[in-house]
């Protein structure tokens, strides 16, 4: 009979609270009806914190993926490959943390274990300054011997996976747990999912474009990280505070914070460099300035080597600026100094500075689209005053005027990372536009392969369908190759008559090896277009081939003599 009343005693409850809307509550705190769990907290009974939390989340994910590309490209560069590995493995840890929060609420919905899931998100984001270059470093250097191919594709996959995949695993969980806490009824829930996916997509914006805008730019990559893990911290503190309990884990996790703020705020990418004049970001670039007693080096990416050179006495550099150098003197019946000069990509303006030293008052303007790098090379790299640099794409900026010039040297091309829109037909016909008769284009491509339809032959056979003559120069001990396209036939001649009577003996050497060392270029098939120019795919096969050459003495070691053997080669 006991049973028989209790039984009678639930059924009359549940009908009094069907007819008046009455919750009733399991043990755990959950609503017998909804599913929903006890509103006990003020800030979850208001939606409004609900919105916030989905407003800061939705923040948070877009500032990570932007930090995760500015920590990558050091190492990996900027490529579109390496944005689409970000990309496609944040979407993955997206998708998987959607299901599982989805699952875990409908199971529990207890909004102490998403904020929870938030605050540990928040310590990893915290920790990434801290260690990600060390793990990205450590990747690659494990991959490096046990990989043959596609090594930049795999390596940036793998760290992406280690450093990332984890805290964008859990605030993926936080929509689905909202839905749950928030959606009172089928007669709300479509105003309620639209007005979280407001705040979410509200968040993203501002999260793409402060951290691009305005805390990287300024204060750099690891403190970007720091910023948005610090928000959500407190984001997750304010939560369990207001419900008097998860002291302990939010002072823990402050504790962890300020030490990660300790440790981590540096932007020292390379941080095996103690010597440098100059390290910082721009919206485009990771940027350091080294230098001793004889020159001062321009890097932007730290396992690509050397983007700009400049020695102090002013000299020759022995890299692809000697080279480009001869353009002018390709130019028949027409002093160098009189002519007009046009550098796209002018970095650091080693070009420009050497330019003005050997052939005289010649004028030259430049064109590069970070404006830091301009301030570098008058800072750090004597780049003369009276040389105008214009903050602009290089394409662009050739579409927005008519002057015409003598030389146009392209010069934009860095690591694997090179704009299609300056490698198309359509950028070389423009290119062209702009000269003046007989004016020379010269074109650095900073690397070069030797396999069927690589990198350098889709630009060369590209320039080819737009200019008459072109000759190749393969730059010593580089990978860089030099293009010079003209309308005139002569313009090896021409550079040989004209370098026999410069007065700098230096220089004079330089282009007459230019000249012994040059070669027409036979032109293919291999032409990129504005609707189809594979430059990263391309260009990451020939890095590839290039680390591997580097590595093969090294891989020959570690097999033969293991870590050991390795460690004393080094």
């Amino acid at each position: 009979m006991r049973i028989g009343n209790e039984y009678a005693a639930k059924t009359l409850c549940k009908a009094v609270q069907a007819c008046y809307n009455f919750s009733v509550y399991t043990e755990d705190g959950t609503n017998e009806t909804t599913g929903r769990p006890c509103m006990e907290n003020k800030l979850i009974r208001s939606k409004y914190f609900l919105y916030l939390t989905e407003f800061f989340a939705g923040m948070s994910v877009m500032a990570v993926e932007l930090g995760a590309s500015r920590l990558m490209a050091p190492y990996f560069s900027s490529s579109q490959i390496v944005w689409t590995i970000i990309i496609g493995t944040i979407m993955i840890a997206m998708a998987l943390g959607n299901i599982y929060g989805g699952k875990s609420a409908d199971r529990s919905p207890d909004p102490d274990k998403l904020y929870r899931r938030i605050l540990i998100a928040a310590i990893w984001i915290a920790l990434i300054p801290v260690v990600g270059k060390y793990i990205i470093l450590g990747i690659s250097a494990l991959l490096i011997f046990t990989v043959s191919s596609n090594f930049l594709i795999i390596a940036a996959f793998v760290a992406c996976m280690v450093i990332f995949v984890f805290p964008l695993f859990l605030l993926g969980t936080v929509t689905p747990s909202l839905v749950k806490y928030s959606v009172d009824s089928l007669d709300d829930s479509g105003k309620t999912v639209g007005t979280l996916g407001a705040f979410n997509t509200i968040g993203s914006i501002i999260g793409t474009f402060v951290p691009t805008f305005v805390t990287i730019p300024a204060v750099g990559t690891s403190i970007t990280f720091l910023i948005f893990a610090g928000i959500l911290i407190a984001l997750a503190a304010v939560y369990f505070l207001s419900s008097h309990r998860g002291q302990k884990k939010v002072a823990v996790s402050a504790v962890i914070f300020v030490l990660c703020c300790g440790l981590g705020y540096s932007d020292s990418f390379a941080f095996w460099q103690n010597d440098l004049s100059y390290e910082g970001e721009s919206i485009y670039n990771y940027l350091q300035v080294s230098e001793d007693d004889r020159r001062v080096i321009l890097s932007t990416n730290v396992l690509f080597g050397v983007q700009s050179l400049y020695m102090k006495d002013g000299g020759l550099t022995g890299m692809y600026y000697d080279y480009a150098m001869a353009a002018p003197l390709m130019i028949p019946d027409k002093k160098a100094e009189d002519m007009n000069v046009l550098i796209l990509g002018m970095g650091t303006g080693t070009y420009a500075t050497q330019c003005k030293k050997y052939f005289g008052d010649m004028s030259i303007e430049g064109v590069e689209i970070d404006d830091k790098i301009t301030a570098l090379s008058r800072q750090y790299f004597s780049l003369p005053d009276d040389v105008k640099v214009t903050t602009y794409d290089g394409r662009a900026y050739l579409q927005a005027i008519d002057e015409k010039y003598d030389v146009i040297m392209v010069d934009a091309y860095q690591d694997i990372t090179i704009p299609f829109q300056m490698s198309s037909v359509e950028f070389f016909t423009m290119v062209k536009e702009h000269l003046n008769e007989n004016g020379v284009m010269v074109v650095n491509m900073n690397m070069r392969g030797n396999n069927e339809g690589n990198i350098n032959q889709y630009l060369s056979d590209t320039i080819a369908s737009v200019f008459d003559h072109i000759v190749t120069v393969d730059v010593d001990g580089s990978t860089n190759r030099e293009l010079y396209a003209s309308s005139n036939a002569d313009m090896v001649k021409t550079l040989e008559n004209n370098a026999n009577e410069t007065g700098h003996s230096d220089l004079r050497d330089m282009m007459l090896h230019v000249a012994d060392t040059s070669s027409v270029y036979e032109a293919g098939d291999y032409i990129m277009t504005d609707d189809k120019a594979p430059v990263e795919l391309l260009g990451m096969q020939v890095i590839d081939q290039l680390i591997q050459g580097e590595v093969a003495y090294y891989k020959d070691i570690f097999e033969k003599d293991g870590i050991n053997g390795l460690l004393e080669s080094l």
